[in-house]
């Protein structure tokens, strides 16, 4: 639990009530402390709560002893509460528990008299409509609403030389040599240091370096030994003084917080959640006793890092956040678009500085101010609010005065609530722009400019491709003249070999084998408007070659060009040196993957032996024809007594070589009997009224017998439709014939 401020009133019930609504049963019923020394009697009194505190944490033991080794504090400062029960830990207060507690998460003691609230984790990004104007976040409000007390210094560790003691500084004085010893002092209210044998040191607001010479003096009287040198001592600080500071103002949790000595303004803001949306980033003040005010801006730690700024704290400081200066929103194309406070003397540049520029996208040519006119400038007539357009000069010069992102920004003076908007570059459909298509490389839109050639958008375009006619190009123009619907005038313009990339040793612009085109330079330069269409034309009947496969038994396999577009499967086999005395060609397969349509069922005899015919298919890029060797076998498979291959006979129907297998097997499917024939051609069992006939076996078919499915019965319904279906086409044909 974390302990915030607590007020007096309506608002102390309330946050005990927020208390009770967010933490879990079992931390309700405990004694909840109110203030440190509530801590330490709960650690004391009942240490079995506090080990279910850190069961609850969810960290293991080593786990835990790793986090406090990291924080500098004793590995062993729980081991009270790590065991299986807490009922026999030490009932002697242990300020190092309490710390461990706070580093690990479980507990944090803020300071006296504050009520508590839930521990939360993460990033609250402040979008509420009080934290922002117009949807823009408040710049900087964001870095402070992690709530949590890892932003609070430790209480112990190193601290620098130039730390100044004070009460409640715990410190160790070690002597080595001819003496040795070591003693555990604390700085006392009155600010002394009481050391055995040596009295009372005065050492409040003393640093570190000036104690040890203070030391040095004093020890020296007592022990020769540091005199010669044979007796060395070392003082060092081992736990940290708390101060206890105020925050008000418009800050989020204001109230009294107990921090370590150490701790720092921005230690302060961390702790108690930062400024609200209403709260001035730009003048942080910090009161002191004396009436001393040190004056903190955020901004250098905000926008770079920079704490050089950042003031020390001291027991009794008051830390007022006063209400916010004046703050502009930044909107649009820049690289941090939020609502900034400006100081004093920052204007419009200060603002685009901090917002980290233009975008890569902005519009760096014009931007506009909107704004909310004073009350004095307003008059009849004139409205309450006034855009404000005006141009920045570009500048490449990064040095130059005012220089952001390329241009010069204005010395323009800023009012409260002003919003400044950066335009994007309008989009190139919304743009001037010329197209180039057709027998280019890239096809493609291109932003139009003053002088833009045909040359130039076929250059962007990557070129002219292969089959480009660079006889001339088609340009489609918006018509200067709409009354009959025109939507653009067609123009021709002449273009020249230069249009091409390749050139012979000669110097010669060459392209592919076709139409010649004009030399180079004939044709003048066409210049383009906005909006122009740029067609580069296909060659007339322009295709590249076309290749088709021929395998199997032929003399010269292999992959032949197409010679025209009406070359066929006659034309293939003769380019092949025909076919081979082992050739089965009844057998051929036309495989075309074009369109992926796969085998084509052909009669290659009728197609070599007929020219030009029906069979004599015309060839497309791609085709496969494979002409397989002549088999004199049949093979049967599947549900039959014995597959075999089975020797062709001509004539012989599918039940001699279904004999030859040794018949059907008992759990044959007879009526879907398959043939494969040898150019790929599958056929089952016709049927016509009453009658069913088999396809005949050739050589090299394959006859394949399935099973029959088990789980398949005798469709009656089926059976007796066809039954009435044939009675009643017998009963039509009996009419007919006895008319």
């Amino acid at each position: 639990m974390i302990f915030g401020s607590q007020r007096a009133g309506a608002r102390t019930w309330g946050l005990a009530l927020l208390v009770c609504l967010c933490l879990p049963p079992s931390r309700v019923a405990a004694q909840i402390p109110t203030n440190q020394a509530d801590a330490l009697r709960m650690i004391q009194e009942d240490p079995e709560q506090v080990r279910q505190l850190i069961l609850e944490s969810g960290m293991s033991e080593s786990e835990i002893r790793a986090r406090l080794a990291s924080m500098g504090l004793p590995t062993n400062a729980l081991d009270q509460f790590l065991g299986p029960t807490a009922a026999g830990a030490s009932t002697e207060l242990n300020p190092a528990a309490l710390a461990a507690l706070e580093s690990i998460g479980v507990i944090a003691a803020m300071p006296d008299g504050v009520a508590p609230i839930p521990v939360t984790t993460g990033m609250r990004l402040r979008l509420t409509p009080a934290d922002s104007v117009e949807g823009l976040p408040i710049f900087g409000l964001n870095v402070f609403s992690r709530a949590t007390t890892q932003f609070q210094p430790l209480l112990y560790g190193p601290v620098p030389d130039e730390y100044r003691l004070g009460p409640g500084d715990q410190m160790v004085l070690v002597l080595t040599g001819e003496i040795e010893l070591a003693r555990e002092l604390v700085v006392t209210r009155e600010g002394f240091l009481v050391v055995p044998q040596i009295g009372q040191i005065q050492v409040a607001n003393l640093t570190q370096g000036q104690l040890r010479g203070v030391l040095e003096e004093r020890l020296g009287r007592a022990y020769s030994g540091i005199a010669r040198g044979t007796t060395r001592f070392d003082i060092t600080v081992t736990q940290l003084r708390t101060i206890q500071v105020y925050l008000s103002g418009e800050i989020t949790q204001p109230g009294a917080y107990q921090l370590a000595s150490v701790a720092t303004v921005m230690n302060a803001l961390y702790a108690a959640g930062g400024p609200t949306s209403l709260g001035n980033l730009r003048e942080i003040q910090v009161r002191r006793r004396t009436g001393e005010t040190v004056v903190l801006d955020l901004y250098p730690y905000l926008l770079s890092g920079d704490l050089s700024g950042d003031v020390g704290l001291e027991q009794g400081d008051a830390i007022f956040v006063p209400l916010t200066g004046r703050r502009v929103g930044l909107a649009g194309r820049v690289g941090r678009p939020a609502r900034y406070e400006l100081s004093e003397t920052d204007d419009l540049v200060d603002v685009f500085r901090a917002a980290g520029g233009f975008a890569p996208d902005a519009d760096r040519r014009r931007i506009t101010i909107h704004r909310v006119s004073r009350p004095d400038v307003r008059g009849p007539g004139m409205t309450d609010r006034v855009a404000i357009d005006f141009g920045l000069t570009a500048s490449s010069d990064p040095t130059a005065d005012r220089h952001v992102g390329g241009v010069i920004v204005p010395p323009i003076g800023l009012q409260d609530g002003d919003s400044i908007v950066v335009d994007a570059v309008p989009a190139l459909s919304d743009a001037y722009f010329v197209s180039v298509t057709g027998m280019v490389a890239q096809p493609d839109t291109f932003p139009w400019r003053e002088g833009i050639t045909i040359r130039d958008v076929i250059l962007l375009a990557r070129g002219p491709t292969v089959g480009a006619d660079l006889r001339e190009a088609e340009v489609s123009r918006l018509p200067e003249d709409r009354t009959a619907g025109e939507l653009a005038e067609r123009l021709r313009v002449a273009l020249d070999s230069s249009y091409l990339s390749q050139r012979d040793p000669d110097g010669r612009y060459v392209g592919a084998r076709g139409i010649a085109f004009p030399p180079a330079g004939s044709s003048p330069e066409f210049v383009l408007e906005p909006f122009d269409q740029v067609l580069v034309l296909r060659q007339p009947d322009f295709e590249m070659p076309r290749t088709v496969k021929i395998t199997g038994q032929v003399r010269v396999p292999g992959e032949y060009t197409l010679l025209t577009k009406d070359d066929r499967l006659g034309d293939l086999v003769e380019r092949a040196n025909g076919m081979l005395p082992t050739a089965y060609p009844e057998g051929a397969r036309l495989v075309r993957s074009e369109d992926e349509l796969g085998r084509i069922d052909i009669d290659l005899p009728q197609a070599v032996g007929s020219r030009g015919g029906d069979q004599d298919l015309v060839l497309q890029a791609g085709d496969s024809l494979h002409i397989p060797v002549y088999s004199p076998t049949v093979v049967v498979r599947g549900a039959v007594s014995s597959p075999v291959a089975v020797l062709y006979r001509a004539g012989e129907r599918l039940d001699y070589y279904i004999d030859n297998a040794g018949g059907f097997r008992s759990d044959s499917d007879r009526g879907r009997t398959s043939v494969r024939f040898a150019n790929g051609q599958a056929q089952t069992r016709s049927r016509f009224l009453l009658w069913s006939s088999y396809p005949i076996p050739g050589p090299g078919s394959v006859v394949t017998v399935p099973t029959e499915d088990p789980e398949g019965g005798v469709d009656v319904r089926g059976l007796i439709a066809d039954v009435v279906a044939i009675t009643g086409s017998l009963a039509t044909v009996i009419i007919v014939l006895t008319r």
